[in-house]
């Protein structure tokens, strides 16, 4: 019996390339969000891209991401400007501040133009929760230099910040193994 070709054999895609730098947005409830982003910062750090991380609200965990950025030297410029997750730091006041640090060191970076990826790292989670004005970050992402990339991350990315992205990944939980009470595991989770 032969097989029937389903297999796609045209190219339907763009014809012309414009050059420009994207604005990448991951969110949702699923994981993968941070792990995708990293994914994209290996392959730009891969092609000698000068790449730039600023990460909120972890502080001072240490991923294995983290880690591995450490190997590439001054090809990377990280900032962790997080105080913790927001149930250890129980302190509003505090995080509004970690979160204000952060996002004038994202400025900073961004006007400077040294960097050709950004991945501004749960920044997401930093607007949902109120502690940055979307149209304060909205204004400064227009600093962008237009040939760089921006990488964002976090739940429940705002609908205009969505509108403003070129790529946008929805995360979604199929089945996660914290359900089953495994806990996050070094390598994988972090």
């Amino acid at each position: 019996m032969k097989t029937k070709d389903v297999a796609p054999r045209e190219w339907n895609g763009p014809k012309g390339r414009k050059e420009r730098g994207l604005i990448i947005v991951y969110t949702g409830h699923g994981k993968g969000k941070s792990t995708a982003a990293f994914g994209a910062i290996f392959r730009s750090l891969g092609r000698g891209f000068r790449v730039a991380v600023v990460q909120f609200i972890k502080g001072e965990w240490i991923s294995g991401e983290v880690k591995a950025l450490e190997k590439f030297g001054s090809q990377v410029d990280y900032f962790s400007v997080g105080d913790g997750f927001t149930w250890n730091t129980k302190s509003l006041a505090k995080d509004v501040e970690c979160a204000l640090k952060g996002w004038n060191t994202c400025l900073k970076l961004l006007r400077a133009k040294n960097h050709d990826v950004y991945l501004f790292d749960e920044l997401i989670y930093v607007l949902k929760y109120k502690f940055l004005s979307l149209p304060q970050v909205m204004r400064g992402i227009r600093e962008k230099d237009i040939k760089a990339h921006l990488i964002l991350t976090g739940r429940d990315a705002p609908q205009k910040l969505i509108h403003m992205a070129d790529l946008v990944t929805e995360m979604k939980e199929i089945k996660h193994p914290y359900r089953q009470g495994i806990l996050a595991q070094p390598g994988i989770d972090y």
